[in-house]
């Protein structure tokens, strides 16, 4: 397995190679949409640490598959991933007003604009995919296919409606693992199979099925993570308000957990994920993200 050093140089390695071939896909020289445009790049530029195109492109590269063409649909599950952040602070959802350090969308261009720039990051990542060279028409449609699956309102929409409905809601342990399996899970599901997909190993394969177990498992660790970090670290760590699902009233994992009990659930979804992808990650990437993602501290 590489170690934390190697990983994080690798990180951001990517996210720099993601980025840059992101920006033709958000500038416009046409001065009456100049508003929208910029609206979509405060977001898609506030940082971040780039998580799904990372799992994309290195889940492609442990089964031969080329960067270059697992590029066009590594961007576009980030720019899903975008839009999903800027509807989920607007006040009619979270209602947030901070986002990795920065006033979230709506707070700078006001509602309307935030929910454009949203629509708009939406439909440029399915374009994204349709007008990629290099991509054959079978994995088009594959990709296509898998991205709107897990955005729409069978995964990621229908996690956050869930969500919403549960508000004010004690949930069951049960339900609150279902919406976060859609909610937060399907994205990064999604970013893991595009990968197996561009290397040409499509569903019902081995490899397909080995990158969908281990993409569950850490998914469900990135929430615990997550849910953790909402009771124990700061806005300044964090990038963004603390303990706003206490103020919502929202059932969270710590709703059943003590901070060492869901660390001992967490390590253990951990530990499958790397046991059930070690056979294929020769190079221990995809073992090493899987550790850094239960240990992160932002």
């Amino acid at each position: 397995m590489i170690n934390e050093k190697e990983l994080l140089s690798l990180i951001s390695a990517n996210k720099a190679l993601l980025e840059e071939y992101a920006e033709k896909f958000l500038f416009t020289d046409d001065a009456s949409l100049r508003t929208v445009y910029d609206s979509m790049n405060y977001s898609f530029t506030a940082g971040g640490k780039r998580v799904r195109p990372f799992l994309a492109i290195e889940s492609a590269k442990i089964f031969g598959g080329a960067v270059d063409i697992v590029l066009p649909a590594a961007c576009a599950i980030e720019m899903i991933h975008t839009y999903s952040l800027i509807h989920d602070d607007l006040p009619c959802m979270d209602d947030d007003d901070l986002r990795r350090g920065k006033p979230t969308n709506h707070r700078v261009y006001g509602e309307a604009v935030a929910v454009l720039a949203g629509d708009a990051l939406l439909t440029e990542a399915f374009s994204t995919v349709a007008d990629a060279y290099g991509l054959s028409d079978s994995k088009k449609v594959a990709l296509i296919s898998l991205l709107a699956g897990c955005a729409g309102a069978r995964g990621m929409i229908g996690g956050q409606l869930v969500d919403l409905e549960s508000e004010g809601n004690r949930i069951p342990l049960e339900t609150l693992q279902k919406m976060h399996s859609l909610k937060t899970g399907q994205l990064i599901r999604a970013s893991c199979l595009i990968g197996a997909i561009c290397a040409d190993y499509g569903a019902g394969t081995p490899q397909y099925a080995a990158l969908d177990t281990y993409a569950r498992k850490i998914g469900m660790v990135f929430q615990i993570v997550d849910d953790i970090l909402d009771t124990t670290s700061t806005a300044e760590v964090l990038g963004k308000n603390i303990g706003s699902d206490r103020e919502n009233d929202k059932t969270t994992y710590m709703s059943f957990y003590s901070v060492s009990e869901a660390l001992d659930v967490a390590r253990c979804l951990t530990n499958e994920a790397i046991s059930v992808i070690s056979p294929y990650d020769t190079n221990g990437v995809l073992s090493a993200f899987a550790s850094y993602l239960l240990n992160r501290e932002f």
